[in-house]
Parts: structure tokens; C-alpha cells; sequence
């Protein structure tokens, strides 16, 4: 669901909001297409990809444009409500599962401090975003040991597991059964 109003940035947007320069703030607000949200120019934030960028003259022209502003520099008065945030952490969850992904790499995409993030997901939820990440990635090796002739390590590595025991031990511990008997129960072909 990539956004494409607003206009691409400047040269000189980009250098100001790739350093964080404050001096732009108030001059213009950029939105990142991949998240949903937006941020001053002096948003400390990880800086996003160069197509990911839209940029407005005011926060609520992003708004309009449906964007949420960032939690950590609060380009706004508007405060995002905690359950809106955990949808925006979920959505990104569900569109990088099979990446890399740890409490701060998901803090920084999700514009807050990770200690903040686990606090509000968890009181939001009942759970920490760890057990979201991998009911995702168990529910997606199902779906690839029924349809797939993937070996169970090939799935494990394309749902985010690096590590194949604990791939197997985590899918055993949710499901109730190894991947493989999982696949055999369920009609998946053997390989």
C-alpha cells in the first residue's frame, strides 16, 4: 500500500532530512510511503529509501494524505493513539517478517525507542512483539509446507529463521508438531 501523494523530495530536503537538520523544521514534512507515517525534517529516525519519501508543506496535508505522525519527534500536537501504533508495528511486522528483525530494528522503522515500543505493544496486545513476529512466521511455514516442496530448512530460512533447530523447536512448540509432521498431516509433499 504505497502512498504516492506529496511530491519527491528536493535535493536539499533530502540533505536535511538525511542529517536531521532542525533548521527545516516547520519548512516542510516528509512522509515514508512504507511505513505510513511522518516526521520533521530533524526526526532522528533511520533514514528511509530516497523513493520512499513524499514530501508536504505542513503536517496536515500528510495527514490528509493519510500518514500518521511519528512517534518519537511528534511533528504534530496530535497524539497517535497507542492502538493505532501497534496496527502501524503489526503492519510492518507482516510486510518484513521474513527479515532480520529485532526490538530496536523495529523501533527505528516504527519511529519510537524500543523500550517504549515493547511497553505500549505489550499493554496494547497482552504480548511482546517477539510473539507476533513468530506466530507470522509459523503461520506463513504452514502455509509453505502444504504448497511447497521446500526442504524444511529452505522454509525456515524464507519465514526469518536463521537458526534451523530452533525453527523446528519454536514450529513444534506453537503447533504441537515438527514441520515435517505437520506437512505429512496436512497432504504437503515430502521432501
Amino acid at each position: 500500500m504505497k502512498r504516492q501523494i506529496g511530491k519527491t523530495p528536493t535535493q536539499e530536503e533530502w540533505t536535511a532530512l538525511t542529517t536531521n537538520n532542525k533548521s527545516y523544521d516547520g519548512e516542510f514534512i516528509y512522509a515514508v510511503t512504507s511505513t505510513g507515517i511522518c516526521c520533521r525534517p530533524s526526526c532522528q529516525s533511520r533514514n528511509p529509501k530516497f523513493e520512499n519519501i513524499r514530501i508536504f508543506q505542513n503536517i496536515e496535508a500528510a495527514i490528509q494524505a493519510g500518514f500518521r505522525p511519528c512517534k518519537r519527534c511528534k511533528p504534530s500536537s496530535l497524539r497517535i493513539p497507542d492502538e493505532e501504533w501497534v496496527m502501524q508495528i503489526n503492519y510492518h511486522i507482516e510486510h518484513h517478517f521474513h527479515e532480520h528483525l529485532t526490538l530496536d530494528l523495529l523501533a527505528d522503522a516504527c519511529h519510537g525507542s524500543p523500550y517504549h515500543l515493547q511497553k505500549i505493544y505489550k499493554k496494547v496486545t497482552g504480548y511482546a512483539p517477539i510473539d507476533y513476529i513468530q506466530h507470522i512466521r509459523v503461520e506463513e511455514a504452514k502455509v509453505l509446507l502444504k504448497t511447497t516442496e521446500q526442504k524444511i530448512e529452505q522454509i525456515g530460512h524464507a519465514v526469518g529463521f536463521s537458526n534451523t533447530p530452533y525453527f523446528i523447536t519454536l514450529f513444534k512448540k506453537i503447533t504441537g508438531l515438527t514441520p515435517r509432521k505437520y506437512r505429512f498431516i496436512n497432504g504437503g509433499i515430502e521432501k
